[in-house]
């Protein structure tokens, strides 16, 4: 997780809620009907920020994530604020259980900046289907992997490296002995290099999509991603579209895209 970005976990929670309020919930609502009955599923739903946006909407939602005090932050904080909402948050792992398993299936599967973490992101993207409704969908949020911090390196200790753009690209090797020479720690190395064997880009994710038999009912590519009005008091601006047009370029300066895909 970002340094100090996520120091305190109350404050990430409301700025996901907030986030998910003013920047996912317009994106999806045009396609899909959020409000009472609709059912909501986030995959790596973390501390749930995301997903108390949707509650105080009506929809029933369940987080699902293998971080245990993530989920236990969670429970706590639905049980103390969330008053009739209805909500469910389990520590599991999405290959382990099925729809039934966690009262599916759903009008809409929210995976926000989880896919670059997935080692098999085709395997998880054909199993996505088993947890939606007919006519659901599922969201996605996910910072290109050649964007300038794609390798997550604001988790670095080291002052410089942590606001190092496009060091991520480099060798492997080379890419790990900098790191060490900086004197991150060997799980901040490792997480980092996990982020380089899993990171995505736009032209893969759509590839991977159209192979699993998905559509993209909806895309957003974003020059400023809409939580950096929280990191650095920027506001949220579009790609340009002569860029968002061109693939390679656009993953090299578009720092955050929102897809919503369907089945075809």
């Amino acid at each position: 997780m970002p340094r100090d970005f996520h120091l305190d976990t109350d404050v990430y929670f409301d700025q996901q809620r907030e986030n998910a309020l003013a920047s996912i919930l317009p994106f999806v609502e045009p396609h899909v009907q959020i409000g009472k009955g609709s059912r909501v599923l986030e995959i790596g739903s973390g501390a749930g920020g995301v997903l108390k946006a949707f509650a105080e909407r009506g929809a029933r939602v369940t987080g699902v994530d293998l971080h245990a005090p993530s989920i236990e932050y969670a429970l706590r904080r639905f049980d103390a604020e969330a008053d009739n909402a209805d909500w469910r948050f389990e520590l599991r792992d999405i290959y382990d259980v099925d729809a039934a398993g966690l009262d599916g299936p759903f009008d809409l599967i929210v995976m926000k900046d989880t896919i670059e973490h997935i080692h098999d992101q085709r395997r998880l993207l054909a199993r996505l289907d088993a947890f939606l409704a007919p006519a659901g969908a599922v969201f996605f949020a996910f910072p290109p992997w050649q964007m300038p911090f794609g390798g997550h390196q604001q988790i670095c200790e080291h002052r410089v490296l942590m606001r190092l753009p496009y060091m991520h690209l480099l060798p492997r090797q080379v890419y790990a002995a900098l790191l060490r020479r900086g004197g991150e720690s060997p799980e901040t190395v490792d997480a980092l290099l996990e982020i380089k064997d899993t990171g995505i880009s736009i032209e893969r994710f759509e590839r991977i999509a159209a192979d699993t038999g998905h559509r993209i009912a909806d895309r957003r590519l974003y020059l400023v991603n809409p939580m950096y009005r929280y990191r650095y008091g920027l506001e949220p601006r579009e790609q340009l579209p002569a860029i968002a047009a061109v693939p390679g370029l656009r993953d090299v300066l578009t720092t955050s895209a929102y897809y919503l895909l369907a089945r075809a």
